[in-house]
Formats: structure tokens, sequence, C-alpha cells
């Protein structure tokens, strides 16, 4: 972590020389962005953190095709691709030429080791699910075919994700500490608890070769301090940054200020392995209780749509469901009553450090203690989050989190996920929309399995974040909108 007092006290030394003479002394070819959260390693195919992605993906390693700031995808290790009328069958072109960080060539037959491993059994991967449906066969060095077991339109989307990075085989077990991909970066040093440094690659081979030779990546998770870090050119951009701090750089000609769409989700998840949380009632008692828009307020500054369900506006067949659980203490009270919960009911809140989720808690505690609730916050470090909440033995009743994969509906039918909810009918919905090619029957089923969640308050859903960047006036190529978690170094340069 970025030590607070040092920032603080190089603000008045900063404070003599102009913003752009701090820029110009890192030169043209650096640049420093800052991240609120550490990556607790450096490989996405086996740890669920959004931040490993943020530093990796399409920097470090690369996928076959890539997911651009509109949504779109273009090709990146695949030169261009064909699918077959029933969306099972697709045909890759790979580059030719390309080589990983390490010197071994890439392949059709990485390709076919990096699925492989992505979908076995001792695969961590949160979409351990859509590799293990793929069948890959390789044609020739530069060709190979996935065949899929299901329907997925989707499919060319979840290829770009940070979980379909192609990784080298002899390299593979160590990419955490030691990553090995074929981008354009490769890692330079992990100061822990600092910051990390990745430096181009002199015989990177790609579709674009950026125009910065070094970036490093500082961890700043206390407000005050990123504001400090960047009125002091410590920090030339921070994506994703703290809420908090945006009024300050709206009207400061120096920076530029972007609010941009997501795909996240910020959800109260509910562990439903604990009584009375497997109640339904309990469930929809929590719901009720809470006032969304005073949440949004209160986590993120005002920055955030109230969701109804686990799906966000702007996305295919999303429909407003926050009817469904409206802001209502007097029927929550009920709902407790009607299950026979003795109150107070004393629950446990586990929150890690992102300020949406500190803050978020306490509004949320405020409100559930109207309705006969006690709430006791417990404040964790990320890897401790990951561990104990997310990880078995998910140790906790209530949290906060964004998730920000845009298409992670699967995970409601994973019983060992770390919110516990088991429904067969769910599980038939969802299946039955995987399977499903047509856009006006997929958005009809879509909306079916929104209500589904919803009515039984599978979680609390609260907010779609939208995510604030500041960033000095001349750096360019910032993604504005974020259909995922990422930073494309390739993009970026100054004016």
């Amino acid at each position: 972590m970025l030590n607070r007092r040092h920032v603080i006290a190089s603000t008045g030394l900063a404070a003599t020389l102009p913003h752009w003479a701090l820029a110009q002394g890192r030169g043209k070819t650096a640049m420093v962005l800052a991240m609120q959260l550490e990556p607790p390693g450096l490989d996405p195919t086996g740890n669920a953190a959004s931040a490993v992605g943020e530093v990796t993906l399409y920097n470090i390693y690369e996928t076959l095709t890539k997911i651009n700031s509109d949504g779109s995808i273009t090709p990146l290790l695949a030169e261009s691709w064909e699918v077959s009328p029933d969306l099972k069958t697709y045909t890759f072109k790979l580059r030719k030429g390309v080589s990983f960080s390490n010197g071994e060539p890439f392949n059709a037959q990485t390709v076919k080791y990096a699925y492989e491993r992505a979908g076995s059994d001792k695969s961590t991967s949160k979409d351990k699910r859509t590799f293990a449906a793929l069948s890959v066969q390789v044609v020739d060095e530069h060709t190979v075919v996935l065949i899929n077991k299901e329907i997925d339109p989707d499919l060319l989307f979840l290829l770009g994700q940070a979980t379909a990075v192609i990784v080298e085989p002899k390299s593979a077990d160590t990419n955490a500490s030691q990553p090995v991909g074929t981008g354009p970066y490769k890692l330079d040093n992990f100061a822990k608890g600092s910051s990390i440094t990745l430096s181009l690659r002199p015989n990177y081979v790609g579709v674009q070769k950026p125009k910065l030779q070094k970036v490093t990546f500082r961890f700043i998770s206390d407000a005050a301090a990123s504001a400090a870090a960047l009125m002091a050119g410590d920090v030339d951009a921070f994506p994703r940054c703290q809420t908090r701090i945006v009024p300050q750089f709206r009207n400061n000609p120096q920076f530029q200020v972007t609010l941009g769409g997501t795909r996240a989700k910020t959800i109260l998840s509910i562990n439903e392995r604990r009584k009375p949380l497997d109640d339904v009632r309990v469930r929809r008692a929590i719901l009720a209780a809470i006032d969304r828009k005073a949440v949004v307020e209160g986590a993120a500054d005002g920055m955030g749509v109230p969701i109804g369900s686990h799906y966000t506006p702007g996305a295919p067949g999303y429909i407003d469901t926050t009817g469904i659980n409206p802001y209502d203490p007097e029927k929550a009270k009920k709902l407790l009553a009607e299950a026979g919960v003795k109150l107070p009911l004393e629950l446990t809140m586990t929150l890690p450090p992102p300020p949406y989720a500190r803050q978020g808690g306490e509004v949320i505690a405020a409100q559930l203690a109207k309705v006969g609730i006690n709430v006791k916050i417990q404040n964790v470090e990320w890897a401790q989050w990951l561990s104990s909440t997310y990880g078995s033995p998910y140790n906790y009743d209530l949290s906060i989190v964004s998730h920000v994969e845009p298409f992670d509906l699967v995970n409601y039918t994973r019983p060992e996920y770390y919110w516990g909810y088991q429904s067969k009918a769910f599980n038939e919905l969802y299946n039955k929309l995987k399977s499903t090619g047509n856009e006006a029957e997929r958005n009809k089923l879509l909306g079916e399995v929104q209500k589904l969640l919803a009515q039984d308050a599978a979680n609390g859903f609260l907010f779609q974040p939208q995510f604030p960047t500041i960033a000095r006036k001349n750096v360019r190529g910032l993604w504005k909108d974020m259909p995922i978690s990422c930073n494309d170094l390739s993009s970026l340069s100054w004016a």
C-alpha cells in the first residue's frame, strides 16, 4: 500500500511544479495507473479477483478474441473465425509468428492445453463449466476447432475474458508469481503491498504495438491518499477510482473525469447455508428493509442505478425487477414474524476493503436495525475475504461485493458457490436459456431468469455501479465504458 504520509507530504513539493512538467518527467513512454485493490496473484485462470485481470488481461496474457470498451468483439490471437449455423462449432485461424515471453511458440496445441486445463477436474477457474463443455480439436498448427456441448451465443465474448487467456504449458503452474504470456508486456517487478511494474517486450508481435514502454500500477485503497497522489502527479490515471474523490477534480482543468457504464452488479450477498437465511421469507424481509436509493447515495455517492436482480440495465433482455422486493420496512417486520424469527436477529456482515462495501455496509446495517435485525460489521482484507467468505468455509452471514463479470448467471446453478443458492426451477430455466439460439426467445428467458432470482431473494440486489475515472488531461486511450474490468495498456498514450 502506498504510504499515505509520503503521498501527502509530497503534495507540497509537487505544487511548485506545473502538472505537465511532472508528466514529462516520466517521459512520453511511461505512465502510472492506480488501483484500489492489489491482485492476490497474477494468474487469472485460477483466481476470481477482478484485480488480477485488471493488470494482466491483454497486457501480459492474451485471448483468442478481444472485448473492446463498447462491448464489441475483435480478433486478437485469432485472426478470424467461422461459426456453424447451429452455434456449436467454432473454427479459429490463429495468428502466425506469435511467441510467449519465455520464447516458446504460440500455436493450436497451446490453445488446446489452455482450454483443457481450464475445464479440468483440478481447475479452479470460475468459468470452469464453460471450458468443460468444450471439445478442442487441433487441425494444424494455426487452426483450432471448438465444439461446444451447449449452445452459447456469448462464447466469443467469454473467450475474450481473463479466464480464457492462453497460457504456456511449461510455465502455467508458476504464472501467479512469474507470469508468462503472449501479451505486449512482461512483469518487471511486483512489490507486494505497493506496486506492479510492467515493461514492453521488444519482440512482441501483435495487433497493436503499445506506445508506452513502462507502466506501473500503484495500489491505493484510501480515498484521501488517492486524491493526494493524483494532485501530486504521482499517479497519471485512476480507472474505477473511489467515487468520494470525484467532486474535487470535476472542475480542475488539469484533469479529465469520466463516468462509464458497466455490467457490474453490487449485491448484498446472503449465505443461504445458514439458518434462518435459508428461509426465503427472511431473505425477502432483508430486501424489504433496504432502501436502494439511500444505499446508492451512501455507498457510491449517487453514482449507480438500483437493480432488483442479478442483471443490469443495458444488457440484452434486461427487465426492471426493482418492484418485486420494494423498500417496505413494515412488510419486512411481518415477513420476519411469519418466519418465526425471534427478534432481534443477530447477523454478521463481512466486508472487503472497497469503499462501496464499507460505506454501503454502514447504511444497510442502520436500515436493518430498524426492523429488528442487528448487524455486526466485520471488516476484512481482500485476501481474507477471498479465502474464507468467497471460499470455503464460507464464514459469513452477509457481505457486499460487486460482481463485474457480464455473463455470470451461471453461478446460481452452482450449489458450491459462496452464497449457496439452490433451485431446481432456476437450473431448468438456465439450461433452457443456454440451449436457445433465437435472440427474441433468449431475451424472454432472460426476463424469466431475472424474475425468479428476485422472487427467491437469492441475494440482496442493490445497484449497477457507474465507475469514474480520473486522469491527467493529456492521457489518451482510457476506456470510458467498461463491459469488463480491464486496463488495456495498448491503447494508452500521452497527447
